[in-house]
């Protein structure tokens, strides 16, 4: 039986190594601009600079590099599915991604560009989720979760392990929470290296599952959860991300869809890249003033990924 613990900053150490010429180290930036907009030194961490464009890459190649099975299924809302992709080719084995019924479409079409097989189906993650352990049960295959897995954890956690190095005395990290994965693995890492710097989420208003669970002391799903941050919108976390956020987590701001794009306004204008709406928010959350006097004067913005759809980056760059 798989575990089913949080990792250890150990075992986000032994994710690096195994990650290590895979996943790139990305750079940890300050923007002189947005730090004159805001008051205090603003930092970007570029997971956008990623091979696949994003963060996921980590957790899915550290997965994957562990895993028995000839063939895996990945549920996603897209940038999973496209590192699973990735890594599956990489390893050799057969791969199903369960998607929506409303993709991305470049997203969808990059994890067919790495030789996945994509299912489209359903409208929420859990409803994803049913139909992937039905084809597990069927076929044998490995259920690659896009977030409550401890080695997808570890994986992301190397972000926090560089985020540690390249700047120690960071007052805060603020990182956009989908599932829970990425917060959760960067604040374990983080909280082992450098226990002083806090860690935030942000997440849609729409989609607040980690706000609704951290207020009730237990997991809280959400109905309905929409934005057009696509990558933010599952119903809830998991029981794993949800216990290292409660032991970590100093705080989690809401956005609107309205400031998040305003987010990837700025961040197109101000730093010279194209970031998809969930690597936005936590830029959103504080051109919004969202309680920003608990950050400090230091601080980290994980920009997660930039596979975003032609159309919206139109849109965007047009408003």
């Amino acid at each position: 039986m798989e575990r089913h613990e949080l990792p250890s900053v150990a075992d986000i150490e032994a994710a690096a190594t195994r990650i290590e010429g895979v996943a790139v180290r990305t750079p940890l930036v300050d923007s002189p601009a947005l730090s004159k907009r805001l008051g205090r030194k603003v930092y970007l961490k570029l997971e956008c600079f990623q091979p696949i464009r994003v963060f996921k890459i980590r957790g899915a190649y550290n997965k994957l590099s562990q895993v028995k099975e000839d063939s895996v299924v990945a549920i996603s809302s897209g940038n999973h599915g496209i590192a699973v992709a990735f890594s599956s080719r990489a390893f050799g084995k057969k791969c199903t991604v369960f998607l929506p019924e409303n993709p991305v479409q470049e997203k969808a079409d990059a994890i067919e560009e790495y030789g996945a097989t994509i299912v489209k189906y359903g409208k929420f993650h859990n409803e994803r989720e049913e139909k992937a352990r039905q084809l597990v049960k069927e076929t044998g295959a490995a259920l690659i979760h896009p977030f409550n897995d401890p080695d997808i954890i570890a994986g992301q956690g190397t972000c926090g392990l560089e985020i540690a190095e390249q700047l120690p005395d960071a007052d805060s990290i603020v990182v956009p929470v989908g599932g829970g994965g990425l917060i959760s693995g960067i604040s374990i890492a983080v909280k082992a290296r450098s226990p002083s710097t806090k860690i935030f989420g942000v997440e849609p208003a729409t989609a607040a599952k980690l706000t609704a669970s951290m207020n009730a002391g237990r997991l809280v799903s959400i109905e309905n959860p929409h934005s057009i941050a696509d990558g933010l919108i599952p119903p809830s976390v998991g029981d794993l991300t949800f216990k290292a956020c409660s032991e970590n987590v100093s705080g989690v701001f809401t956005v609107s869809d309205d400031e998040i794009m305003a987010g990837m306004k700025a961040l197109i204008r101000e730093a010279r890249i194209f970031p998809e709406p969930s690597s936005s928010a936590p830029l959103a959350a504080l051109l919004a003033g969202r309680e920003t006097d608990r950050l400090g004067e230091k601080v980290v913005l994980v920009v997660s990924g930039g596979n975003v759809s032609q159309k919206l980056l139109g849109q965007v760059l047009t408003s």
